[in-house]
């Protein structure tokens, strides 16, 4: 029709298009009322932008102000900016004289098919917002999750990040974490050592509670406050055995462990105690 047009020897005019179009069924009323759709969809689309951004903005300052963790920040930020876009787009979709309600159903059954196929994921999903909200660790705490201990890297919407302390790297479902015993070895300030040691039954029992005393003051780093405490546990089969329990900082239990344990045997072999071991005693008889 354009060719035409163009090759037609009288000029063309607003008038002769006016006709043409009128030709196809678009009268001037129609015309202008699609005119004025299309500008109705621009500042609907326009508007919806904006608001879009303005309440991703909102959400985010408020989420910030109250310290949420980071990730469940963007998270929120990210989810109400959708919520007004995917608003935005169905109510595009009724100026142009789209169902919308037969969408949603149509939408509604999508992601729940959606849903069943991603169970897995979604699970991890939900528990990552569940450990975010509750925090029952952070990034940096040692924790033992599932047999599994080693301080935590990163945590994640689906996984968290785990190094070992002989520097093995786990990445463990947040589904499996969650529904699981954590054990936080980082969460109090403080941590108790404890040190099992037995003795001869020769070795006289208040003696060998002053040594064990001494040998746990001579260790820097132990607490004095709750104070260190030597346990008469039991009277074994070869053995009697004592538990000597002190505290000590978080951050330097291990050094203060190993240390302890060196000062208890130093100081019961200065003092002649002799540390018990199993022993096995054979007689022979001749016949």
């Amino acid at each position: 029709m354009l060719q035409a047009a163009a090759t037609d020897d009288q000029p063309l005019n607003p008038t002769s298009l006016l006709h043409r179009a009128e030709q196809f069924g678009l009268t001037s009323d129609r015309i202008l009322y699609h005119g004025q759709q299309l500008v109705l969809v621009l500042v609907v689309i326009f508007a919806g932008w904006v608001v879009a951004g303005l309440l991703a903005r909102t959400v985010r300052i408020s989420l910030e102000k109250a310290k949420l963790e980071e990730t469940l920040t963007l998270f929120f930020t990210q989810a109400a900016r959708w919520f007004v876009l995917v608003l935005t787009g169905l109510s595009v979709l009724s100026l142009f004289g789209v169902e919308t309600t037969s969408l949603a159903a149509v939408v509604g059954a999508g992601s729940l098919a959606i849903g069943l196929a991603w169970q897995g994921a979604l699970s991890n999903f939900a528990a990552g917002i569940m450990l975010l909200v509750f925090r029952p660790y952070r990034v940096g705490d040692m924790v033992n999750v599932n047999g599994t201990l080693g301080r935590v890297k990163e945590l994640e919407l689906f996984t968290t990040t785990m190094d070992t302390t002989d520097n093995r790297r786990f990445i463990v479902p947040n589904a499996s974490i969650f529904g699981s015993t954590i054990e936080n070895l980082s969460h109090h300030q403080q941590r108790r050592v404890e040190v099992a040691v037995g003795v001869s039954y020769q070795a006289d029992i208040d003696h060998t509670r002053v040594v064990l005393r001494e040998a746990v003051a001579s260790v820097t780093g132990v607490l004095a406050d709750p104070e260190p405490v030597i346990y008469l546990v039991e009277l074994g089969n070869s053995t009697v055995n004592w538990s000597v329990r002190a505290w000590a900082p978080t951050a330097d239990y291990w050094s203060i462990r190993d240390q302890l344990t060196r000062a208890v045997k130093i100081h019961l072999d200065a003092a002649g105690v002799q540390i018990a071991f199993p022993q096995l005693h054979v007689h022979l008889e001749q016949l």
